[in-house]
C-alpha cells in the first residue's frame, strides 16, 4: 500500500489511493474473512466504532477502505456465514463489514456437475424424489452408546483405533479399499488407467490418531499387495472382491448410467478381464497423510504422465479447498453438524466423467440424513437467491428474507454472534412443523386446538374435492379450504398450539407476533386456511364434522421429539394461486431452472412453481404491482401416528402439523428472535 498510495487525510493520516481501482477476490469468503469477534450495538442502532474485527476479516477491509474506488466479490459454496454477518457493521479504522450488500447470484452447474441434489436427492411431500445409490452405511466404526469402538464419535487425541479389540481397521473401511481397487481396475480397463485417482478416509480432526489410521492402512494395503502381486494365498482376497463386483458393482453401474447415461460407457467389463488387471491396478496405490505436519503432499503435478493413484488420510486440510483428482471413494465419519462444515467437507461433489458410477460414500446413517437436510437448505436458499436477483432487490434491499431461513442457523456459533438477537422478517417464508412433540399430552393439546379451530371457522369455501385448473391440467386435493379467515382466528389458534422448541424459528407464539405485527401495517389481515388430507393413513376427525385420511410421515425418533424431512407437498402452497397468479409463478420458477439446469437435473422444465415464486407472486402480483399482501396462507395436516412411520408409542394421538406461507412484503416489519447459546453448543457443539 505504501508503494501506491498517493494521498494522505490530513486529519487521520491515513494513506489512500485514489488513481487506481481495486477488484479483491475472496475465495472461500464464508471461512477466515468472516468477523468472529462480537460487534456490540448502541442504544440508537448504531455499531460500536472501537470494535477490534478479526485479523484477516481487519485486514480485508483496511485494504478496501484504502482505495477510493474499489469493489469486492466473495466466492463460496457455503453462504451460511456470509448471510449472518451484521448488515449495519461497521467500525471506524476498517469501515462496514463484509456484508453481501450488493448482490448474491447462484452460478450455474453443468449438467455433468455432481452436486448435493443428484447425490442425495430432494424430499417432497410423496417422499424423497431422486438420488444416487451411492452411499453405503457404516455401522462398525464405534459401539452403539458412541463411546468405544475403532473411532468413537467423540474421541481425544490419545485414542487408540482397535477393531473388536484388535490393532486393525473395521470391516466396512475394508470394502471401501476393496470399492477403491475395483474402482481403479475399471479405470483402468475405460482407457484410464494413466488418470487420477483418489480415495478419501476422514474420521478424525487429530493428526496423532490420523497417523495410527495411516499406519493400519498401510499396512492393510500391502498386505494387498502381497496377496495379489506375488499371488500368494489370493483365493480368499479376490472371493471377496468377486462377491462385492457381483453384488455391490454391477448393480450399482446400471442404475447410475440409466441416469446419466453421458458419464458412464455403455460397455461392462467381464470378472476376468477385472481379475487380469487387479494386480497391475494395486501395484502403484499410494497411502499418504495429508494434514497440517504430515510431509505427504499430494503431487498430481509429477504424476501427470502415469496418473497417481492414492488413499488420502487426513483431516481438516481436506476440508476445505484441496481438491482430491478422480475422488471415486470416500470414508466419512467426521461428526460435525454444522451445515457449512459438513458440506465442506463433502469433497466427493464435483465432476466424475467416464466414473461416476464407481463412486462410493461410506458414511453413517446419521450422517446421510445431515447431508440430506442440509441440501434441502441449499437449495431453498438458491431458490430465495433466485427469486431476489429476479426482482431486482439487493441484499440489503430483500433484508432478512435471507438472513431468516427458517433452517440456516448452522454455521459456526462465533460466525452467528448478530443471530444471537435477531430482529426477523417472515414475508417471502414458508415455514413448516418439521420437529414435532412425541408427547401424549402435548399431542393431544394440539389435537384439540386444532380441532377446535377448524370447528370455529363455519362452513368452508370448497370441501372433499378441491380441484384447480392450472394449463389445462385437473389438481386436486381432498380437503376443506376456507378463505377470508380473520387474523384474529390464526393468531389465537397459534397462541393455542404448541411447536417444539427444537422447531428453531417455526415458534408459534413469535409468528403470532409477527402477524399482530404485519396488521399494523394493514397486511396478513385475511387468511386462507386449509386443511388437507387424501394420504394412505387412517381415516380422522379433523373437526368441523369432517373426517379425512391422514398423511404418513416416516421420521426420525429421538427422546422427546419426532422429525420428519417435509411436511407438505410444494404443489400445496399454490391452493390459493388464480390460474394468471399461477402462469407467474411458473414463468418465474421456469425463468431460473432455465438458468441452471443441471441443479436439479429434472430433464424437463419444471411443470409447477416453486416455492419462493408463490410466495413472491402472492405478495408482489403477477405484474409486480398488484399482489394480496393482506393474505396469507395456513396449511393444516394431520399425521397418521401408527409406530411403523412415526416411532411413536403405541396408542399415540394424530399428529397435528401446520405450515404457513408468507407473501412477499416490503413492509420492514420483523420481531424479536432469541437463541439459547446452551442449547446451540448442545446440538452443534463449541465455536470453530
Amino acid at each position: 500500500l505504501n508503494h501506491v498510495a498517493n494521498a494522505q487525510d490530513p486529519l487521520t493520516g491515513r494513506k489512500s489511493v485514489t488513481h487506481l481501482p481495486l477488484l479483491l477476490i475472496d475465495d472461500e469468503a464464508d471461512h477466515a474473512s468472516v468477523d468472529t469477534g462480537e460487534q456490540v450495538f448502541n442504544a440508537d442502532d448504531t455499531p460500536d466504532e472501537e470494535h477490534e474485527p478479526t485479523r484477516i476479516n481487519r485486514s480485508i477491509r483496511q485494504i478496501l477502505r484504502a482505495f477510493s474506488r474499489s469493489a469486492y466479490v466473495g466466492y463460496t459454496a457455503t453462504p451460511f456465514a456470509n448471510i449472518f454477518i451484521h448488515e449495519r457493521g461497521e467500525t471506524r479504522d476498517e469501515g462496514p463489514d463484509l456484508f453481501p450488500s450488493a448482490f448474491i447470484i447462484n452460478l450455474a452447474a453443468p449438467s455433468d456437475y455432481i452436486g448435493p441434489a443428484q447425490l442425495f436427492g430432494l424430499q417432497t411431500g410423496s417422499g424423497r424424489q431422486g438420488g444416487l445409490p451411492l452411499t453405503r452405511s457404516v455401522e462398525d466404526h464405534s459401539t452403539q452408546d458412541g463411546l468405544g469402538g475403532w473411532m468413537p464419535v467423540r474421541h481425544k487425541i490419545t485414542h487408540t483405533p482397535l477393531y473388536e479389540g484388535h490393532d486393525g481397521l473395521p470391516a466396512s473401511l475394508i470394502e471401501a479399499v476393496d470399492s477403491f481397487l475395483l474402482a481403479c481396475a475399471t479405470r483402468h480397463l475405460r482407457g484410464d488407467g494413466r488418470a487420477h485417482i483418489s480415495m478419501l478416509v476422514h474420521v478424525t480432526r487429530f493428526n496423532q490418531v490420523q497417523g495410527q489410521v495411516h499406519r493400519q492402512m498401510d499396512e492393510h494395503v500391502r498386505h494387498l499387495k502381497q496377496r495379489l502381486l506375488r499371488r500368494i494365498d489370493q483365493q480368499d482376497v479376490m472371493k471377496r472382491l468377486k462377491t462385492l463386483w457381483e453384488r455391490d458393482s454391477l448393480p450399482t453401474t446400471r442404475v447410475v448410467r440409466d441416469a446419466f447415461p453421458q458419464l458412464v460407457p455403455p460397455v461392462e467389463p467381464s470378472w476376468e478381464e477385472l481379475a487380469a488387471v487387479l494386480p497391475e491396478s494395486i501395484a502403484d496405490i499410494e497411502v499418504r497423510m495429508i494434514n497440517g505436519t504430515a510431509k505427504d503432499a499430494l503431487d498430481y503435478v509429477e504424476h501427470q504422465d502415469t496418473g497417481l493413484k492414492v488413499i488420502a488420510i487426513g483431516g481438516d486440510k481436506l476440508s476445505r479447498g484441496l481438491t482430491l483428482e478422480g475422488l471415486c471413494v470416500s470414508y466419512f465419519l467426521r461428526a460435525s453438524k454444522m451445515y457449512d462444515t459438513l458440506m465442506q467437507m463433502g469433497r466427493w461433489f464435483g465432476y466424475r466423467p467416464g466414473y461416476l458410477d464407481l463412486c462410493r460414500l461410506y458414511t453413517t446413517d446419521d450422517l446421510v440424513e445431515w447431508f440430506q437436510h442440509i441440501t434441502e437448505a441449499g437449495e431453498e436458499l438458491r431458490e430465495e437467491f433466485d427469486v431476489m436477483a429476479a426482482s431486482g432487490a439487493t441484499p440489503r434491499e430483500y433484508g432478512l428474507k435471507v438472513q431468516s431461513h427458517s433452517v440456516l442457523m448452522v454455521t459456526s456459533r462465533m460466525k452467528m454472534r448478530s443471530a444471537r438477537s435477531l430482529m426477523l422478517s417472515f414475508s417471502g417464508q414458508l415455514l413448516e412443523t418439521v420437529s414435532l412433540y412425541r408427547d401424549r399430552d402435548v399431542l393431544t393439546r394440539n389435537l384439540a386446538a386444532t380441532r377446535a379451530f377448524v370447528g370455529n371457522l363455519g362452513r368452508p369455501a370448497e370441501g372433499d374435492e378441491i380441484v384447480r385448473y392450472r394449463k389445462g391440467a385437473r389438481n386436486e386435493w381432498q380437503g376443506l379450504v376456507w378463505e377470508g379467515v380473520a387474523s384474529r382466528q390464526v393468531v389465537d389458534f397459534l397462541s393455542a398450539y404448541r411447536t417444539h422448541p427444537d422447531a428453531y424459528k417455526v415458534n408459534s407464539v413469535m409468528l403470532a407476533e409477527f402477524i399482530q405485527s404485519m396488521n399494523a401495517a394493514k397486511e396478513l389481515t385475511r387468511w386462507t386456511v386449509a386443511v388437507l388430507g387424501g394420504g394412505a393413513g387412517e381415516p380422522c376427525d379433523v373437526g368441523n364434522g369432517t373426517r379425512l385420511t391422514m398423511l404418513q410421515r416416516k421420521g426420525v425418533v429421538q427422546s422427546d421429539r419426532y422429525s420428519i424431512g417435509r411436511l407438505l407437498s410444494p404443489r400445496d402452497e399454490a391452493i390459493d394461486l388464480d390460474e394468471t397468479e399461477w402462469d407467474a409463478a411458473l414463468s418465474l420458477t421456469r425463468e431460473a431452472w432455465r438458468a441452471d439446469p443441471a441443479r436439479l437435473r429434472s430433464g424437463k422444465e419444471p411443470d409447477a412453481p416453486n416455492g419462493p415464486s408463490v410466495r413472491k407472486v402472492r405478495g408482489f402480483g403477477p405484474d409486480g404491482n398488484s399482489g394480496h399482501r393482506e393474505r396469507g396462507l395456513l396449511l393444516l395436516y394431520f399425521l397418521d401416528p401408527r409406530k411403523e412411520w412415526t416411532g411413536l408409542p403405541e396408542g399415540s394421538p394424530p399428529v397435528a402439523a401446520i405450515a404457513l406461507s408468507f407473501p412477499g412484503s416490503n413492509a420492514g416489519v420483523k420481531v424479536e428472535y432469541k437463541i439459547n447459546n446452551v442449547l446451540w453448543e448442545q446440538e452443534y457443539g463449541p465455536a470453530q
